[in-house]
């Protein structure tokens, strides 16, 4: 099937209308439009989800972070391309060597700097064993091996460099020249060289200043000879022994004596074998002291000035060219010597590295004698004066410096802010970017580092000179660490625009510079002369436009740079157009390098060997507490040196270097801040509760008052892998001592539960309630206490029927302490309710031995016959006497016992079994309020349940609604625990009868027979129970109260219980006691009455007073043995008193016949009472 196409003369002659681009654009719009949209919908979900995620990112929480170093995987070779060969090898050379000198600055500066830096550091002296000292260093001596290979490297590095610049400026006339170098100044290399040089002399430094590293070393030599003498014994082959002693002889000529760098500068420059010429290349040599020169114009011009970016460190590399200058040529220019040492007075001092700092007087002196002994003694001496005098000035102006340096960070901080948060104009675009760009370097990152200078110098001075800081000083250079923190962060905050503004700004200068070359280009190229370093400039400047077009990466910048070297000679630039294309090329290499320069200048490794200021920064944030916020800072920059200590090997992990230093400042943190922030919140809070107290003057007017509420607000502190959260903490510690003081003194429960609402409330801290028991006020004694010293409890309280309430007996405190149901019915919720029945348990044990001492008394020949001689005439005379037991018998029964005996305390056999009932009657008593707070408390439980007559079946619902089984398991223990509560509340345990019956029995067998001749010693011990009530009660008006009472209510329960239990009530209403009483005391009150009358006439006062006496004392004991016939009447109550043992039981036969017959039987069911053993 042929297919239909289009002849080409109609595609050619087709009209173009512009309808397709007007399509197209209209097109374009759209989709530019639902880009829009569909970017602020992302925005919105994102906000909805969660406000984390945005513009701005925090230095805590973000996993990732953006690099914005520029990055292409061309090789040199491939980006070193021109038509001219010698060049392209010159260029290739020189930058494959910067590149070279770079790599081995980077790793001296994160490998070996720290390895040594950190040797011996997280081994405390107390924690160091004999012996860790050598392992130690036993562990190191591979890292430096490393290091001497790395100094090997650096040698043939440095060799090599001279080498190379030694041959392209000769100054033999006949031998041809490589290119041509007129006007031509690789200044670059001169610069790299210097930085290498500094990485010697910083080695140098480091180990000389290193006394833990030389002392190890100096054990370990000796260790080695012991091993020397006996090596079987350290299992070592002696064949082996001396090439490893030869190795360390080695290390230490090269490393420990201090001679890295004058190995180095020592070395024979000059090829033996006709190679190349150096000591007598006099061109080399003007080359040479001209770049240097060169490089120290532009340096001295900034040095010391706020627009200093890394001037110092040039410094440095200058000194240690101008030493190899004089090694390699042997000539001093005594001009430049005495400018270099003149940079002393503007900086007596360099920080190289952590604490490490260089004073380059010393240095120069020492490495240049000849040319220090032309100088007079009073300059050198200056140097030094001034140095003491900059520190001394420097101690003042900080508190000046800090309160500038806040001004100007907090308002480049706001620049930064509005600068970045406004849209950018298309039609002001560059001007714009001139502005970020001005912002980010010459205010942002010039502030970095001049606090960063500050800092360093100022501490390691102090630290190298041993002088004392100031707290002033102290807490001046913290606030200067926090600044310098806080423009790191800015930075970091804003990462995203940042990122953005730099690749714009990064092309904007790229186009500047392209600028100025292109018309410096066109310049030569509209020069027809020709000749040979014509097309090299031509070359160089093709060749910078070339790599100018791509990323703004290292190499590219350095060959950028090389090639100027070369492309700026023969005036091919004016003096006006060079400058600025040297101002846009160091501002590339500062924008390209923004984030990494940055964090180099924000870096505080340097703290960790200055912790010490920790604490006082500390004291000082709690102290103003106003701006407490400020500890993220700080510890961002203690978390600085963790990246550094990776590098540590002395240890068998570097982890427990870390391990060591975050133990250090947590332990530091917790003295000196969370601790003392603890203390103060509780100290506060307990006073604010107990104000009603007399305490000190809390008068914030007067005392001042600081507000610690702002700690609670802070965001937790990031510190190596965790956060602190000082709010967490201080709720955690609060919460612990409020818990565990409950626990001690579970009454307090109220203080300490006003003292966390007030935390609550004034501090915002969320308190976990304790969840214990709470218990009254006046809680007493626990139901625990008592029940485990029931034998005292019942001697030492006295009982209230009518109340129920025991009273304390006597006591040394001012008052006496009572237990009434509210008290057990708190203790029953402490404890639980299985508490009662063990509690009924005990009391069952102590009946058991006071019915032995009450059955040994009742068994007493004294007793028993007496008691049997009182019934039998009892019996004789009743029918006498209107079945009414006399009066004066039981007073004859009590004086006939006294006749017996008493004790030291003057009571006789019969108070003491009075005191014996009198405690079997507490102990009921003690039962029967147990039983009472149990209901107490079961009601108080079961008071949110609606219908305890209609209770719900959460199980079966559970089931119906077909849930989990642990929904279902949860619901069958809701219905256990409301079936217990609505039995509890409902009845009770019945406990009194469970005591009878359990005593009953035995009380009633006839081998007890001598028991039942109770019922006649009560007469006459409710006698001697009156005759003592009366006694405690007068006491009560004494002022001496010992044995003072007005209750005692065991009594008549005990004598209540006793005879339910030998089924004597009968036979004690049949003496009708009470009525005898009643009589014999209103006969004697009417003959009294009568009496008075007769002598009312006769006048006769004394007479008188006595008989109103007398009828007082009547109407006392009257009043008294009425009270205890209503106490005995009432506790018979509980004791179902109207029916006898052979009632009761007919009455339970009677039920048993009325259950057969309802068919229960078939349900067994359980007894309702539980037994108790």
């Amino acid at each position: 099937m042929a297919v239909e196409t289009l002849s080409p003369d109609w595609e050619f002659d087709r009209v173009d209308d512009g309808s397709q681009k007007i399509h197209a654009e209209v097109q374009l719009k759209n989709y530019g439009k639902f880009l829009e949209e569909y970017t602020s919908q992302l925005r919105r979900i994102e906000d909805a989800l969660d406000d984390s995620i945005g513009d701005v990112w925090d230095f805590n929480l973000d996993p990732i972070a953006l690099k914005l170093l520029p990055y292409e995987q061309s090789s040199l070779l491939e980006l070193i391309k021109t038509e001219n060969k010698v060049l392209n090898k010159v260029i290739t050379v020189y930058a494959a060597l910067c590149c070279e000198i770079k790599k081995l600055k980077y790793e001296a500066e994160t490998k070996f700097y720290n390895g040594l830096l950190f040797y011996g550091e997280g081994a405390t002296d107390s924690s160091m064993v004999e012996g860790d000292c050598q392992i130690q260093m036993g562990r190191f001596i591979s890292f430096l091996q490393e290091l001497s290979c790395f100094v090997t490297r650096c040698y043939e590095v440095v060799m090599n460099v001279v080498h190379q610049l030694a041959a392209l400026y000769i100054s033999n006339k006949i031998a041809p020249k490589i290119i041509e170098t007129t006007g031509v100044h690789f200044q670059t290399m001169y610069e790299h060289l210097g930085e290498l040089l500094t990485v010697l002399l910083t080695l140098d430094e480091i180990i000389d200043n290193h006394i833990t590293l030389k002392d190890h070393w100096t054990m370990y030599k000796r260790l080695l000879k012991s091993v020397h003498h006996n090596p079987s014994k350290f299992g070592i082959q002696e064949e082996k022994l001396k090439p490893f002693e030869k190795f360390l002889l080695k290390l230490e000529g090269q490393l420990l004596d201090g001679m890295i760098f004058q190995a180095c500068i020592e070395q024979q420059f000059d090829s033996l074998n006709g190679g190349v010429s150096v000591s007598k290349n006099s061109t080399f040599a003007e080359e040479f002291a001209h770049s240097i020169r060169s490089i120290f114009t532009n340096v001295e011009a900034k040095l010391g000035e706020p627009s200093e970016i890394d001037q110092r460190d040039k410094y440095v590399g200058i000194c240690g060219l101008f030493v190899l200058h004089f090694q390699i040529f042997r000539t001093v220019d005594k001009k430049f010597y005495k400018s270099l040492l003149d940079i002393c007075k503007k900086v007596p001092a360099i920080t190289l590295t952590a604490n490490i700092i260089w004073f380059p007087d010393n240095f120069l002196i020492q490495k240049i004698p000849a040319a220090a002994k032309l100088l007079d003694r009073k300059s050198l001496q200056a140097i030094k004066i001034h140095r003491d005098t900059f520190l001394q000035q420097k101690a003042q102006s900080l508190t000046k410096d800090v309160q500038s340096y806040y001004v100007f960070v907090s308002s480049w901080m706001m620049k930064m802010e509005s600068i970045l948060s406004k849209e950018q104009r298309m039609d002001k675009f560059a001007e714009d970017l001139t502005n970020r760009c001005n912002v980010f370097i010459q205010v942002g990152f010039l502030y970095a580092y001049s606090i960063s200078t500050i800092i360093k110098t100022t501490m390691n001075l102090y630290m190298s000179m041993q002088k004392p800081m100031t707290k002033t000083s102290v807490k001046a250079l913290c606030r200067l660490v926090e600044l310098l923190k806080a423009i790191e962060h800015m930075f970091y905050r804003r990462s995203m625009v940042v990122a953005d503004s730099v690749s714009h700004i990064t092309q904007h200068l790229q186009h500047q510079a392209l600028n100025s070359i292109s018309v410096a280009k066109k310049r030569v190229i509209s020069d027809k002369k020709y000749s040979e370093q014509r097309l090299d400039v031509l070359s160089a400047l093709v060749l910078a436009e070339n790599t100018l077009n791509g990323p703004s990466t290292k190499q590219r910048r350095l060959i950028v740079s090389l090639a100027l070297s070369v492309g700026t000679q023969m005036k091919t630039f004016k003096d006006e157009e060079l400058f600025p294309l040297q101002v846009v090329m160091k501002k590339l290499d500062l924008i390209s390098e923004l984030r990494e320069r940055v964090q180099t200048q924000c870096d505080c490794c340097f703290l960790y060997w200055h912790r010490a200021v920790f604490p006082i920064y500390l004291d000082d944030v709690y102290e103003n507490a106003i701006d407490a916020a400020r500890l993220h800072y700080m510890f961002s920059a203690l978390r600085d040196c963790v990246p550094a200590m990776m590098h540590s090997r002395h240890l068998e992990s570097y982890e427990r270097l870390l391990d060591c230093y975050d133990k250090e400042i947590m332990e530091i943190l917790n003295e000196h801040l969370l601790d003392k922030l603890c203390k103060e919140i509780e100290k506060d809070l307990r006073l604010s509760v107990h104000t009603h107290l007399k305490l000190d003057d809390r008068n914030p007017f007067k005392v001042g008052m600081k507000d610690l509420a702002l700690f609670f607000s802070l965001n937790p502190i990031r510190f190596f892998n965790r956060f602190i959260d000082i709010r967490a903490y201080v709720t955690h510690y609060l919460d612990k001592t409020f818990y565990n003081l409950t626990t001690v003194a579970l009454h307090d429960w109220a203080t300490y539960s006003e003292m966390r609402n007030l935390a609550t409330q004034r501090y915002g801290l969320v308190m976990t309630e304790a969840h214990l028991p709470s218990q009254t006020l006046e809680q007493g004694l626990d139901v625990l206490e008592i029940m485990r010293n029931i034998h005292i409890f019942v001697s030492r309280y006295l009982y209230n029927l009518n109340n129920q309430i025991f009273i304390e007996r006597t006591s040394n405190n001012k008052h006496l302490n009572t237990i009434n149901i509210r008290h057990i019915a708190n203790s029953i919720r402490t404890h639980g309710t299985g508490i009662m029945n063990t509690t009924v348990n005990f009391t069952y044990q102590f009946l058991k031995k006071k019915f032995y001492i009450f059955s040994q008394f009742m068994y007493d020949e004294h007793i028993k016959s007496r008691l049997i001689k009182d019934i039998r005439f009892f019996r004789e005379i009743k029918d006498q006497n209107d079945h009414k037991y006399p009066f004066d018998r039981a007073e004859k029964f009590n004086r006939g016992i006294r006749k017996l005996g008493i004790t030291p305390e003057g009571q006789s056999y019969l108070d003491q079994f009075r005191q014996l009932i009198s405690q079997i009657g507490n102990a009921m008593g003690y039962v029967r309020m147990i039983r009472s707070g149990g209901l107490h408390c079961s009601s108080n439980a079961i008071r949110f349940v609606p219908d305890l007559e209609d209770i719900v079946n959460f199980e079966e619902l559970v089931k119906e609604e077909g849930l989990a089984e642990e929904t279902l398991k949860a619901a069958r223990h809701l219905d256990s625990v409301l079936s217990d509560h609505t039995r509890n509340s409902a009845e009770g345990t019945e406990y009194f009868k469970m005591l009878v019956d359990v005593f009953a029995p035995e009380f009633r067998r006839p081998k007890n027979i001598h028991l039942r001749n109770f019922y006649i010693i009560v007469p006459p011990l409710t006698l001697n129970f009156v005759e003592h009530s009366i006694s405690c009660k007068e006491k009560l008006n004494k002022k001496n109260k010992i044995g003072a009472a007005f209750t005692d209510d065991g009594f008549a329960m005990g004598v209540a219980y006793i005879l339910k239990l030998l089924d004597q009530y009968q036979e004690f209403d049949s003496l009708h006691w009470f009525q005898s009483v009643r009589e014999k005391y209103l006969k004697e009150i009417r003959a009294v009455a009568k009496q008075q009358n007769v002598q009312s006439t006769s006048q006769d006062e004394k007479l008188l007073q006595t008989m109103n006496l007398t009828q007082k004392r009547l109407d006392v004991y009257l009043q008294e043995f009425e009270l205890l016939y209503f106490s005995l009447s009432s506790a018979r109550i509980f004791f179902r008193a109207d029916k006898t043992a052979a009632e009761e039981n007919q009455e339970k036969k009677e039920k048993e016949e009325t259950k057969t017959s309802n068919g229960d039987l078939s349900d067994s069911t359980v007894s309702a009472d539980p037994v108790v053993k």
